[in-house]
């Protein structure tokens, strides 16, 4: 014999009843079957707020009794046989009117007792069973209807009664001896105390009156039926990949829904838990689907390569309780006090913990419980916080608990370490730990805001071994920005099949406006994003990155702007990874410099800038290789500007200076103000940020410049920029003109020697490295311990949007 449970969602209307209705027919063609329902969805809610409205002297009680017994007589209507409807509905209203005589009562009154809301309550699955019942008669099957409130005895703990098993298992086991019917209906959390009082089982009541006739018969299997496939590996509204668990123990099921998974209470699986009963959780819109098994009989053919957790749970709205101080120590029965003192209040404590020190111990208790708690811990523990034994209680509000739970963690060394480590990495902090020896459950106190990002980072690391999510936020959308947009759409495919990472641009912004998709822009989307985007500014953007918390976050900056790098500590103190193409926050101030270093060391997270120099030739990462390995550099000699390189290659005579940067400016090469590149200031900030990444102490004013535009081109506006590199012409040809004379070429050039740097134009002889160097190349020349003889040199293309946006994307994916 099985015995099948449907719960309020799947007896919530005629639609759904004729579904419970086939699967009932299909499984007593096989067993003999209890069923077990609960009632019409909302009912119960609906009969407590009549009764309280009633109470409140609030006659809308009276609509809200029409409301709920329109929708029973319309069950009626749509589900019995029009030649039985009549008796049926004069049944519905008969006990709508013992409602309605209730109500009055209360409303008079003004009292809305537990016992009164037993009784109120205990309507909606009596009706509900009842109404299913004659439907499945009516269909010719042999049905009978058993009355739960007979057979169940219970305590007189109205709302939450205990149950007498001993005189339960003899009223089910006789009723069930003397009625052989193929099917028995009941209806489920109603039950009766010895005085014959109405009692209800409390919350999951109609799964726990399952479970009571499922142990007293011995059943086979006990079947919940509910809108979901099973126990999923986490809360699929906060995991979208949440998958359904083919099978689970009994313990580990305990565990995650002591923590919220909401397909279980932990409470109403006791009986068959104890009886080693088969339990298994089925999804009445989807009965083909397998479902969830829960058993004490799972056969594990290979324990190492099981996964380590079976799932994750949560439960929201707890504040901790911390109580600390001297007195506590070495005292015997302190922890006791504390424990009964709570108890006495009904105050539950969901998870603890003590340092060894005995110098504190924190609880985790429900936010509503908050007032309560502290006022009876004051009084129990007067004199110790009068003489200062004790600190006052420490409250802490705004948290959720997350727990990793599994038997397979139990002797795995480094779960702790891998929870531990990427929720770190995601900038989540933990407020507490808890786990028990038995090592099949580890949980973590966090803030509530940080849920929905713990829940799904802890998941792609347990559940998700295919493909990491990551979230980009590109700032700046000109032509570099375009540029890795594209690359970043074309090579997706690719990394998801070889690094199995899945790039999701979650948002956009440029000087004027900006977009969020946490789901990612579809490329097809992309070009038009700004018609669908707000007002932008970059304190808003930041802030709105920070707001979503979502995991694996990258923010990118591919803008020349000052007001941008201005956001980095704010960002990486959320540890979310910075790559920036932009140079102005690694060569700023060298405290600045400095403090961005070590707040994504304290942070766990990333700021990687490649791209500041050589766009996207491997040159900090070369220094940082050389230096990690234990080498030091003593000098370096490098062409680190492609724009002017690009400019003195071409500039030969045949054509002015002013039309060779014009077209340095065309091609993509140089900054929108192209001065930024031709007084090397751009030079100088790359120079000083290789110094620093040497390990060098420097400041940008600390470089020598020796700058070749005369002072009048670094006035006014780019036009008259323009306007003063033709002016003079005479000026740059003389420049030219010395150089060929010596049989040399021009090349701007940035050394560093002896901790000093500096920059500026000069003749390069044949025999020199810098002289076979073309078009847009950089060349950086390093001499170190090492490499002192024969110099350690890299060489390529340095400036141009596609090779920059390149190497920002390869800074992307070092990110994560």
């Amino acid at each position: 014999m099985k015995v099948l449970k449907f719960g309020g969602t799947s007896v919530a209307n005629a639609q759904n009843i004729l579904k419970v209705e086939d699967i009932i027919k299909k499984e007593s063609l096989k067993n003999k079957v209890v069923v077990v329902v609960s009632a019409l969805h909302g009912v119960t809610d609906q009969l407590i707020k009549a009764a309280e409205s009633a109470s409140q002297s609030n006659e809308n009680y009276l609509q809200i009794i029409k409301n709920i017994e329109e929708k029973h007589l319309d069950l009626v209507k749509e589900l019995i046989p029009i030649l039985d409807q009549s008796s049926w509905l004069s049944f519905v209203k008969k006990h709508f009117n013992d409602i309605e005589e209730i109500c009055n009562g209360i409303f008079v009154l003004g009292e809305f007792t537990d016992r009164i809301k037993d009784k109120m309550t205990s309507y909606g699955e009596f009706l509900s069973s009842n109404i299913i019942t004659a439907r499945l008669k009516s269909e010719g099957l042999n049905v009978l209807w058993m009355n739960s409130a007979e057979n169940i005895t219970t305590d007189s703990n109205f709302t939450n009664a205990k149950v007498h098993f001993e005189a339960t298992e003899k009223n089910l086991l006789q009723f069930l001896n003397e009625n052989q019917n193929q099917i028995i209906l009941a209806p489920g959390f109603i039950a009766k105390d010895e005085k014959g009082n109405a009692t209800t089982l409390g919350r999951g009541g109609s799964d726990y009156t399952a479970s009571i006739i499922a142990s007293a018969i011995n059943a086979d299997e006990l079947q919940i039926w509910t809108d979901v496939s099973g126990m999923m590996t986490s809360d699929p509204r906060l995991v979208s990949d949440a998958k359904p668990i083919p099978e689970i123990s009994y313990s580990e099921a305990m565990e995650l829904s002591h923590f919220g998974a909401k397909v279980l209470y932990p409470p109403t699986i006791q009986p068959v838990m104890v009886k080693n009963i088969d339990l298994r959780i089925k999804n009445t819109f989807d009965p083909e689907a397998p479902g969830t098994l829960i058993s004490h009989n799972l056969k594990k053919n290979d324990p190492e390569n099981e996964p380590i957790a079976v799932g994750i749970s949560n439960m929201s709205n707890i504040a901790l309780l911390t109580l600390e101080g001297s007195g506590m120590i070495g005292i015997p029965g302190f922890s006791a006090k504390l424990f009964q003192c709570l108890s006495n209040e009904k105050v539950n404590v969901i998870l603890i913990t003590q340092s060894s020190s005995e110098h504190s111990i924190t609880v985790a208790i429900h936010e509503k419980d908050i007032i309560k708690a502290k006022s009876t811990i004051d009084l129990a523990f007067e004199d110790d916080l009068k003489l200062k034994r004790l600190e006052p209680v420490k409250i802490e509000t705004g948290l959720s608990i997350v727990a990793l739970v599994g038997e397979n963690m139990k002797s795995r060394s480094g779960v702790s370490a891998k929870m531990f480590g990427c929720l770190g990495n995601n900038g989540i902090n933990i407020r507490a730990i808890a786990q028990g020896s038995s090592e099949k459950n580890i949980s973590i106190v966090i803030l509530e805001k940080d849920i929905k990002k713990a829940v799904n980072v802890l998941h792609e690391e347990f559940f998700e071994s295919e493909i990491k999510q990551i979230h980009l936020y590109i700032c700046g959308t000109g032509n570099v920005g375009k540029k890795l947009i594209q690359q970043i759409y074309d090579q997706n495919e690719y990394l998801k099949e070889n690094l199995l990472i899945n790039l999701r641009i979650a948002g956009l912004s440029n000087s004027r406006k900006m977009i969020f998709a946490d789901k990612g822009i579809p490329e097809n989307d992309w070009n038009d994003w700004n018609q669908h985007s707000e007002e932008a500014s970059v304190e808003k953007f930041a802030s709105e990155i920070i707001s979503r918390n979502l995991r694996n976050s990258v923010f990118i900056d591919v803008t020349a702007s000052s007001e941008v790098p201005n956001m980095y500590e704010k960002l990486l103190k959320k540890s979310i990874n910075i790559v920036a193409c932009n140079k102005i926050a690694a060569s700023s101030g060298f405290e600045n410099y400095r403090s961005l270093k070590s707040i994504t060391r304290n942070h766990s997270c990333k700021f990687l800038f490649e791209t500041n120099v050589g766009a996207g030739l491997p040159i900090i990462g070369t220094i940082n290789d050389l230096i990690r390995s234990g080498d030091k550099i003593t000098s370096i000699q490098a062409v680190l500007s492609g724009t002017l390189n690009f400019v003195f290659n071409n500039y030969n005579g045949s054509k002015t200076f002013s039309e060779v940067v014009a077209q340095a400016q065309k091609e993509g090469y140089t900054e929108p103000d192209p001065r930024l590149d031709l007084s090397g200031t751009d030079v100088a900030r790359k120079i000083l940020i290789l110094a620093r990444e040497a390990g060098y102490s420097l400041e940008f004013d600390d470089i020598e410049n020796e700058n070749f535009l005369p002072q009048e081109c670094m006035k006014g506006n780019v036009q008259d920029f323009y306007q003063s590199l033709t002016k003079y012409e005479d000026h740059f040809k003389n420049i030219l003109h010395q150089a060929k004379n010596n049989g040399k070429i021009l090349k701007y050039v940035a050394e560093f020697n002896d901790g000093k740097a500096k920059v500026g134009l000069q003749h390069i002889a044949p025999e020199s490295d810098l002289f076979h160097l073309y078009g847009k190349d950089n060349i950086v020349i390093f001499k170190t311990l090492r490499y002192s003889e024969q110099p350690l040199v890299v060489k390529g293309a340095g400036a141009g949007a596609e090779v920059t946006a390149s190497g920002v994307f390869a800074d992307i994916v070092r990110s994560v």
